[in-house]
């Protein structure tokens, strides 16, 4: 047992919840923070179920000063923290981007704040490719100018790489290392835990399987028009579980010692492009169950094409990703299945 006390922000999120199990599957002791404003409590159930402990869990707004500081007056032995917490929806920050200004930056100002009060060193923190906007070349190295966000979603990201950067210049005994990710699918292989966003997906994946399944009469596939082979919008698709191995990469590499900058950026992703087309066809595939979709216009914030160059992740934490598109599409339905059939009618 590894007996260092993590803290995961937005833990029963998506991302967040799969982050959880691979710390308790290697041995650490969690606690999670998240307001429920996406995600429900009972996925501690299939945390539980998945690892046989269940993560402590509390449940405030990190936007409330008050409360994180009783939180961290309780919990005092936290040697380092994932920070998930975050409105992620593109579509949703055009409309309304005051709300993810004041959420995404606020919060995390309140828990870099924090850590310097309570001496917490380090730090994992969930970034976006979104920070390169749409990209000059292809495949995306960290190199890479970071530009113009095409969402204010993705300029929160790209503040809040600064707003780390900047506060870890001024002082010395925090470090930060960022994992920009490219697009997270799938769900654990148990079928436990996996994606469902409260209210009408944004993202492709949860989209498909919940028209699929019949939850939604038909998808929409923003736009066929882009410079693309069948016209469709390109993104790099990483299996979420992957994703989720890479954090904990991250937090072994500070704890012991091996980070070289006291701010250092990763990107994640598999190094290819899927198109929307291509994940519909692949999802039919390894399921054999058809997606009514339908072609509409773009959606505003969407950027063309983008996917990673994994290589400095691969080399440097010797992390990359494992598992196939196929493989990360029918772990989702999976998900999907076993929500609708034990979950669902619970709510």
């Amino acid at each position: 047992m590894k007996n260092k006390l993590i803290l995961v922000t937005g833990g029963t999120g998506y991302i967040g919840s799969h982050t959880v199990v691979e710390l308790i599957e290697q041995g650490y002791e969690v606690v999670i923070v998240d307001n429920l404003s996406n995600s429900e409590e009972r996925v501690l159930d299939g945390i539980e179920k998945i690892t046989g402990v269940r993560p402590a869990f509390s449940c405030f707004d990190l936007c409330d000063t008050t409360a994180l500081e009783k939180f961290l007056t309780a919990y005092n032995s936290i040697r380092a923290i994932i920070h998930f917490a975050a409105y992620k929806s593109v579509g949703e920050s055009v409309r309304e981007p005051l709300k993810y200004y004041q959420n995404n930056l606020v919060s995390l100002m309140n828990l870099l704040t924090a850590m310097k009060k309570h001496h917490i060193p380090d730090m994992v923190f969930s970034s976006s490719c979104t920070v390169y906007g749409e990209p000059d070349r292809l495949p995306v190295t960290e190199s890479a100018p970071v530009k113009k966000a095409a969402s204010p979603y993705g300029n929160t990201k790209r503040i809040s790489e600064e707003i780390i950067e900047d506060f870890i210049k001024s002082q010395t005994k925090i470090h930060t290392i960022a994992l920009r990710y490219f697009n997270p699918i799938g769900a654990h292989p148990t079928g436990l835990i996996g994606e469902h966003p409260i209210g009408e997906p944004e993202n492709l994946v949860p989209y498909v399987t919940q028209t699929a399944i019949g939850v939604r009469k038909q998808l929409k596939v923003f736009g066929n028009d882009y410079n693309t082979p069948d016209g469709t919008a390109i993104r790099d698709y990483l299996h979420v579980v992957d994703l989720a191995r890479a954090h904990i990469v991250a937090i072994e590499r500070m704890l012991d010692g091996k980070q070289k900058n006291a701010y250092e950026v990763f990107n994640l992703g598999t190094g290819h492009g899927n198109s929307v087309l291509e994940i519909i066809n692949t999802f039919e595939k390894v399921t054999g169950v058809k997606v009514n979709y339908v072609i509409t216009k773009r959606r505003p914030g969407d950027i063309e094409k983008i996917w990673a160059d994994p290589t400095y992740a691969n080399k440097e934490l010797g992390w990359r990703a494992q598992s196939t598109l196929g493989e990360a599409l029918l772990s989702a339905w999976k998900w999907e299945q076993y929500y609708r059939k034990h979950l669902e009618k619970k709510n």
